[in-house]
């Protein structure tokens, strides 16, 4: 595809040279909390109980000793643990977002556009500089990397052309960008063929539809103003593949659109919380025909469909407050908190995995595919490295 250049071969995930790139990091071993003597329960029931005690008392326990292995019968190999690695490259300045093109990984950061050469030395080329990058998706297909980027974060469109010749220099026609609107947040959808944009303004939506050659752009397809809270984070759901609907995540809780009548309604206000929330990752539940939601926001997630009924009476809880929380193609939901990232089935909202950090720090997640996912610490002074976690090829869905 037009996405290919000499730095790097999109056809296979080439691991990094560890020996140049990356090294190990300062996380305990993976813990399996089913290989361990006890049994934790379930998440509760009701938004009211928390399980904050479950969750570390198993994580004292385990780090005592060499948990994995306490089974001679584990049907799984050690060495298909899921592991962490850091690279050497330190940012410094902190990382902000991420979004893989290729085998290789562009960094945006509090002041500039990097490209991280995941397939050769792992070197680190410089594209836009004394620019902040807050949010970014490619889009191969499309030649377009779609960023929320700069002081005001305006929504700017760059050419993957044009990024491919800052590096290679051999093309001096390239075409740079097309530029946009201000906005807080932004994700792409494809439905029937179609690439949607919807992004989260001040107080509205909008959502913008790929407009292929001769527009060779997104273009303006539906606008929802005057909305009640400004949106922090949006979606696109088709409900039976059929009707599309905006979700988005507010300071008060979230509410859905539906795109073709207009109509806004509150999916969800998690009234027991007093004062403003933080709303996390809102994720379509995969095999329920658009129809059903996990909403995560503050410590905790409810699932719930998208006419506002519960579909659980579980409430997904984790250990200690995410700072981070993402959905991964495993079919597991990822928290990363000050003491520990941890690994839950995305269907039960159950424990699954922990990494220990061996001192307290903050985490971002950035990006994943396949078995890797990556994501950022923060050091104090701002300086950011880079992480990556292998899931391994059988581990934990495939039981």
């Amino acid at each position: 595809g037009s996405s290919c250049f000499s730095l790097q071969s999109p056809c296979a995930e080439s691991p990094p040279a560890k020996s140049s790139t990356s090294s190990t990091t300062s996380f305990t071993s993976f813990i399996d909390p089913r290989l361990l003597p006890i049994t934790p329960p379930t998440s509760p029931v009701g938004p009211s109980c928390s399980s904050r005690e479950y969750a570390l008392p198993l994580r004292e326990n385990a780090r005592k000793g060499s948990v994995v292995n306490v089974n001679p019968t584990n049907i799984r190999p050690q060495s298909d643990s899921p592991e962490i690695r850091k690279y050497k490259k330190k940012f410094n300045s902190e990382v902000l977002c991420a979004a893989l093109w290729g085998v290789n990984l562009l960094v945006g950061t509090e002041n500039g556009l990097w490209l991280l050469d995941r397939s050769g030395q792992g070197r680190v080329y410089t594209l836009i500089t004394r620019r902040r990058f807050q949010q970014m998706d490619v889009l191969e297909g499309l030649n377009v990397l779609i960023t929320i980027s700069g002081k005001k974060n305006k929504l700017r469109v760059y050419y993957l052309s044009w990024l491919r010749n800052k590096i290679l220099r051999n093309d001096p026609e390239v075409e740079k960008r097309q530029g946009w609107v201000n906005c807080s947040s932004c994700i792409t959808v494809k439905y029937e063929r179609i690439k949607f944009l919807v992004i989260a303004l001040k107080n509205s939506v909008e959502v913008y539809a790929w407009a292929p050659k001769p527009y060779h752009k997104f273009m303006a397809f539906k606008s929802f103003t005057s909305l009640h809270h400004k949106p922090l984070s949006v979606d696109l759901t088709v409900e039976n593949g059929q009707r599309l609907k905006v979700i988005y995540g507010s300071v008060v809780g979230f509410h859905a659109i539906d795109v073709d009548s207009g109509s806004v309604y509150d999916l969800y206000l998690p009234t027991h919380i007093q004062g403003t929330i933080r709303p996390h990752a809102i994720i379509i539940l995969p095999n329920t025909s658009g129809m059903e939601l996990l909403l995560t926001y503050e410590d905790e997630g409810i699932y719930i469909d998208i006419y506002g009924h519960f579909t659980k009476e579980t409430v997904l809880q984790w250990g200690e407050m995410p700072a981070s929380v993402a959905y991964l193609q495993s079919n597991q939901v990822m928290g990363w908190g000050e003491k520990a990232i941890e690994l839950r089935s995305v269907e039960t909202g159950n424990l699954e995995g922990v990494f220990m950090h061996k001192k307290a720090q903050k985490l971002k997640f950035l990006c994943e595919r396949n078995d890797k996912v990556f994501f950022a610490s923060v050091q104090s002074g701002g300086s950011s490295q880079i992480y990556f976690m292998t899931l391994g090829q059988n581990v934990l869905f495939n039981w």
